[in-house]
C-alpha cells in the first residue's frame, strides 16, 4: 500500500502534468482506453446479471466488435465527432455497447436516468441537441409526448421503427476510432441547481485519468477484484466510476438490471464473487436493516466496500466492521469534479471519525471563508478546489452557461466543511437549497416547476427536510389557487404529478399547504427560512423522548 503523503507529493508542482492534460493530449478516443486497449487476451470486461436470474459475460474483444457495429448504426443516422448520444437504457449490456459507439466516433455520451418522466427527459434532450437517443420497449412511450425528438433506436422495437439488434446485425464490422484531443467532451453531464432547471456540463477526455486515480487510490480497484458499483450509470457516480474508471484501467465492471433488495444484493456477491463494493449510505442502512439475512452470506467475502453521495453515519461504519469483517470508507465529489476527497482504500493515511478525508492527489482542496482566504483548521467554510494546484481537475464551467462557483482561481462546491489538524477535512452540511435523498442531489427549482404545473397551484417552495433513512425528504410548502381545497387526496394527487413528471425520487413525499411563502423585498424565494423552520422542528421531536 502507498503512503498517501508520497502519493500527493508526487503531483506538487504537477507543471508537467497539468500541461499534458490541458490541450496537449492528442490522439485520444474514450472507446479505446476503456474497451481497444484491453482487447486481445479474451479478458472479462462486463459481468451481468438481471432480475430473473439470466446472466452473461462479455470479453474486452466481444464488446469491441458491438461498439465497432453500433458506431455504424450511429454514423448511418448522421452521428459524428462532437454530436450527442442520448441512452435512455437500463443496466444492460446494451447500454455498454451504446456508450462505447458513441465514443468509438468522437462523439458524447449523454446518459437519461430510466427513472425521469418526460419533464425531465425532455429539457435535457432539448439542451444537448442529441442527434440519436437509444432507449428499450419500457422506456420508450416516455418519447411519444416530446414535441422534438431525435431519431429513436430502441432495444425490441415497435414495428416500422429502428431495432437495436436488426440494426447491430446489419452493420458493417469495421469502424476506426475516430481520434480528439483531451479538451474535447465525452460526456455530457446534468446537475441539480437551486434557481434553474438542471444544468449541463460537458466532461473532457482528460478527465478520464482523474477517473482512474479515484478508481485506484480510493476503491484500491485491484486486477483480482470482483468489482460492482451499486450505483445507476444514469448517474455521474455510474458513469464516471461503474463504466469509465473501471474499463479504463482493464477491469471488470458489475452490472445488475433488477430491484436493489437485501436479498438481490446477497446473491449478487455471493453469485459474481463481488470482492469490491461501492454505493451511497442509503443502500448499506437498507443492508444494514436485513440484518443476518444480509451479513451471514455475505461476511468474509468484501475486501473493501466505498460509499458516496452523502455523509456516511457512524453506525454503518461499525456495522460493516463488526458484522461482515470489512473496512468501508467514506468518499466526497460532485457531478462537476469526480470524487475529490476520501479516505483512501489504496493509500495508508490515519481516518479519523466523521472526516470525509484527504484530497485525491492531483487535487488541492482547501476551506474558504467568506472574504475568499483559506482557513486554518477548526473554522467552518466552503469546501473549494485551488484548480491553479489541481492539475486533475477538469471542470471548466456549465456548458453556455454562466458559472458564479469560480472566485479567483477557486472552484466553491456549496458544501460547508472544517480543516482537521491532520490535514483531513470533516463535510458540515450543504450552504445551499440542493436536497440530498437517498443518495441523489434534487434541485428544488425541478420539483417546485413541475407542482407549478399543475392548475391547482400557485405557488409552490421545496426544501430538504431532515431524515433519518434518507438523509433528507422532500417537502413542498403549497399555495393553492382560489376556489381550490387542501385536502390529503390532493395532496396525493399532486405527489403523483411530480412523479410522473420527473422522476421516481424527485416527488415530495410531505405537502404542506400555506397561504404564503417568505420572500425578500424583492420577491426572491427564502427557501432557508422554511428549512430553519423543519431542522427545529426535527431536533424538538428528537429531544423529546430524552426529556419524556
Amino acid at each position: 500500500m502507498r503512503d498517501y503523503t508520497e502519493a500527493a507529493v508526487a503531483f506538487d508542482h504537477g507543471q508537467a502534468v497539468a500541461a499534458a492534460l490541458h490541450g496537449n493530449l492528442q490522439a485520444l478516443n474514450a472507446c479505446v482506453e476503456c474497451c481497444d486497449r484491453h482487447a486481445g487476451k479474451n479478458t472479462l470486461a462486463l459481468a451481468w446479471e438481471d432480475r430473473d436470474g439470466n446472466r452473461a459475460r462479455y470479453s474486452f474483444d466481444q464488446l469491441k466488435v458491438q461498439a465497432v457495429r453500433f458506431a455504424n448504426v450511429l454514423r448511418a443516422q448522421g452521428v459524428g465527432a462532437g454530436d450527442r448520444v442520448a441512452g435512455l437504457l437500463p443496466r444492460t449490456p446494451q447500454l455498454l455497447v451504446t456508450i462505447l459507439a458513441t465514443w468509438r466516433l468522437g462523439a458524447v455520451y449523454q446518459p437519461l436516468f430510466t427513472a425521469f418522466g418526460p419533464k425531465a427527459i425532455e429539457h435535457r434532450l432539448e439542451q444537448s441537441a442529441a442527434r440519436v437517443v437509444v432507449t428499450d420497449s419500457l422506456n420508450r412511450a416516455k418519447l411519444d409526448t416530446l414535441q422534438r425528438c431525435p431519431t429513436v433506436i430502441t432495444v425490441n422495437a415497435r414495428s416500422g421503427e429502428l431495432d437495436f439488434q436488426q440494426c447491430l446485425d446489419r452493420a458493417d464490422a469495421v469502424c476506426e476510432p475516430v481520434m480528439r484531443s483531451g479538451d474535447d467532451p465525452f460526456l455530457l453531464m446534468f446537475t441539480s441547481g437551486t434557481t434553474g432547471p438542471a444544468k449541463p456540463l460537458e466532461v473532457p477526455l482528460r478527465a478520464i485519468v482523474a477517473f482512474q486515480g479515484y478508481m485506484r487510490d480510493a476503491i484500491d480497484l485491484r486486477p483480482n477484484d470482483n468489482f460492482w458499483n451499486l450505483a445507476d450509470p444514469g448517474w455521474a457516480y455510474g458513469l464516471y466510476y461503474a463504466v469509465t474508471g473501471p474499463l479504463s484501467l482493464g477491469c471488470a465492471t458489475t452490472f445488475y438490471d433488477g430491484p436493489f433488495s437485501v436479498e438481490s444484493c446477497a446473491r449478487i456477491i455471493q453469485s459474481l464473487g463481488i470482492t469490491n463494493l461501492a454505493g451511497s449510505p442509503t443502500a448499506y442502512r437498507l443492508l444494514i436493516a436485513g440484518g443476518s439475512e444480509f451479513s451471514t452470506p455475505v461476511k468474509g467475502r468484501l475486501r473493501v466496500v466505498s460509499s458516496a453521495g452523502e455523509p456516511l453515519n457512524p453506525e454503518v461504519i461499525r456495522w460493516f466492521a463488526e458484522e461482515l469483517g470489512v473496512t468501508i470508507h467514506d468518499h466526497y465529489g460532485q457531478t462537476e469534479l469526480g470524487m475529490v476527497l476520501c479516505n483512501h482504500h489504496g493509500l495508508q493515511h490515519p481516518v479519523q471519525a466523521g472526516s470525509a478525508g484527504f484530497a485525491i492527489p492531483g487535487h488541492r482542496i482547501v476551506v474558504l471563508g467568506e472574504q475568499g482566504e483559506e482557513l486554518p483548521p477548526g473554522q467552518p467554510g466552503i469546501l473549494a478546489v485551488d484548480r491553479q494546484h489541481s492539475p486533475l481537475c477538469w471542470f471548466d464551467g456549465y456548458h453556455g452557461l454562466p458559472t458564479k462557483a469560480f472566485v479567483g482561481h477557486y472552484y466553491l462546491s456549496g458544501d460547508t466543511v472544517e480543516l482537521n489538524q491532520d490535514g483531513s477535512i470533516s463535510f458540515v452540511g450543504r450552504s445551499d437549497d440542493v436536497i440530498t435523498t437517498s443518495g441523489y442531489r434534487v434541485g428544488p427549482f425541478d420539483v417546485e416547476s413541475a407542482l407549478i404545473e399543475h392548475p391547482a397551484v400557485i405557488e409552490a417552495a421545496v426544501i430538504g427536510k431532515p431524515d433519518p433513512q434518507r438523509t433528507e425528504l422532500i417537502k413542498a410548502f403549497v399555495v393553492l389557487a382560489a376556489g381550490c381545497a387542501a385536502s390529503e387526496a390532493l395532496a396525493d394527487t399532486l405527489r403523483q404529478h411530480v412523479r410522473q413528471r420527473l422522476y421516481a425520487h424527485a416527488y415530495p413525499r410531505e405537502i404542506e399547504f400555506v397561504d404564503e411563502l417568505p420572500k425578500t423585498p424583492s420577491g426572491k424565494l427564502q427557501r432557508f427560512i422554511l428549512r430553519n423552520q423543519e431542522v427545529a422542528k426535527h431536533h424538538a421531536q428528537q429531544a423529546t423522548p430524552a426529556s419524556a
